[in-house]
């Protein structure tokens, strides 16, 4: 059976470099939900219309990230309850470059995501440039902010020809939650992104509806949470969860 890494190895390369203009830090985001397999045939039909990120050799690299919340969980909460304005802090790790960004995420009322970053070398928080950084941007006070969730996993990320969107394709997703101790290895989900400057036309798009993928929406720091703290109120996120289960429980 072909394997994932045999067909990124079929694709054209493209550098970080030559990847600098598609930054999209204002950008949409379209989050989609399957498994291996059918990954394989998308990557498959559009093997083709896509350069795959290559640095060094490496083509699928190893990403680590941990989520920070207040004490309340007021960033999950803002997202369990849809509000317009929702943030995320987090910082990762680039493993393959040995780079790590602390970074803010917002995403407003018209379902763009603004992206803020800076380049750092710790999680410490007591340092004047970050907590500089976290006040300027974020809406909650950089006192209260502590770690609660860890994730890694592996990541291919692709370029369209045309150089206007980009699509990562997380796999092995693992969590740990920082606070209840309970880890969750999520084994054969995949997710895959589809990240653009506004809605310009995506060659990927048609061959994910052939293939009878969907959009559905995965935040890892809010799946993750739900999944490892029963203390969390999972309201809105309870058909999502069941849906996750079920490609766990290879059901779908």
């Amino acid at each position: 059976m072909i394997q994932l890494e045999d067909i990124l190895k079929q694709m054209k390369p493209i550098t970080l470099a030559q990847m600098s203009g598609v930054k999209l830090m204002n950008r949409t985001d379209t989050k989609f939900v399957t498994t291996m397999p059918r990954l394989l045939e998308l990557l498959q039909m559009a093997r083709d219309d896509y350069f795959v990120q290559d640095i060094d050799g490496q083509r699928n690299m190893l990403y680590d990230t941990t989520y920070f919340d207040t004490p309340k969980f007021d960033m999950y909460q803002e997202h369990q309850h849809g509000h317009a304005g929702r943030q995320k802090i987090r910082f990762r790790t680039y493993v393959s470059s040995n780079l790590q960004f602390m970074e803010i995420k917002t995403k407003n009322n018209h379902g763009r995501t603004k992206k803020k970053r800076i380049e750092v070398h710790d999680m410490d928080l007591h340092d004047e440039d970050k907590r500089q950084f976290i006040r300027e941007r974020l809406h909650f006070d950089v006192d209260l902010l502590q770690p609660h969730m860890h994730n890694f996993f592996h990541r291919v990320t692709l370029v369209n020809n045309a150089k206007t969107e980009r699509l990562t394709i997380d796999t092995q997703l693992q969590f740990n939650n920082v606070l209840s101790g309970c880890e969750r290895d999520m084994g054969p989900l995949v997710i895959v992104e589809l990240k653009r400057d506004g809605f310009v036309f995506s060659p990927v798009l048609e061959m994910l509806r052939q293939l009878h993928i969907h959009p559905h929406g995965f935040s890892k720091y809010c799946m993750g949470a739900a999944m490892t703290n029963p203390e969390l109120r999972v309201n809105r996120f309870k058909d999502k969860l069941r849906d996750v289960e079920k490609i766990l429980n290879g059901e779908k």
